[in-house]
């Protein structure tokens, strides 16, 4: 199974990347390898002044895992009431519309504040069902995500920490499903 944890900021030592690498963690718990994202890692200055429909090697190389992918997860944190502009871009930059159709993906949202992203969760989910994704619904926000994530240990709220480890659990079997359900691929195709 080729499953890719997108990291959906640019902001250094985020904690985005520090739930991706623990997410990451619980996927290999369950025998799975799980390659982390980074949008760090975008070429930003590769597209700056909007380079739509130019082949771009720099940006090619960076979306080709992601094209590649059996199943994504987004782990997405709310800057400014949304999620972070680098992510849209990248996403401006996928190949349209087959990049996201009948892809399996899942969503973490983290926060400072008490929604735990949320409103960015879902804003991006717009994004991705215009698309054509096929959006896992277990979603998992952490709010308060300084004081309630810990990169050894998750999630301090017992609760939270079920829910995230059934999103991993849950999410396997759905990418399994959709690879191999031969009735699922006709309905999609």
């Amino acid at each position: 199974m080729n499953l890719k944890i997108i990291s959906g900021t640019d902001r250094p030592n985020s904690n985005a990347l520090k739930v991706s690498e623990y997410v990451k963690s619980l996927y290999e718990a369950e025998g799975v390898e799980a390659e982390i994202i980074d949008m760090q890692d975008f070429p930003l200055a590769d597209v700056a002044g909007g380079k739509y429909g130019t082949e771009i090697p720099s940006v090619t190389n960076f979306r080709k895992p992601v094209v590649e992918a059996d199943g994504v997860i987004f782990v997405i944190p709310e800057y400014n009431g949304s999620f972070p502009g680098v992510l849209k871009v990248f996403v401006d930059y996928l190949p349209f519309p087959e990049a996201f159709t009948k892809l399996p993906m899942a969503f973490i949202g983290e926060a400072s504040g008490g929604f735990g992203g949320l409103r960015a969760v879902e804003q991006f989910q717009m994004i991705a069902n215009y698309r054509n994704a096929l959006q896992f619904p277990e979603r998992v926000f952490i709010p308060r995500v300084e004081k309630e994530f810990d990169l050894q240990k998750g999630l301090d709220d017992p609760f939270k920490q079920n829910l995230l480890e059934s999103q991993v659990r849950n999410f396997i079997k759905y990418v399994e499903a959709v690879q191999g359900d031969e009735s699922l691929k006709e309905i999609l195709s």
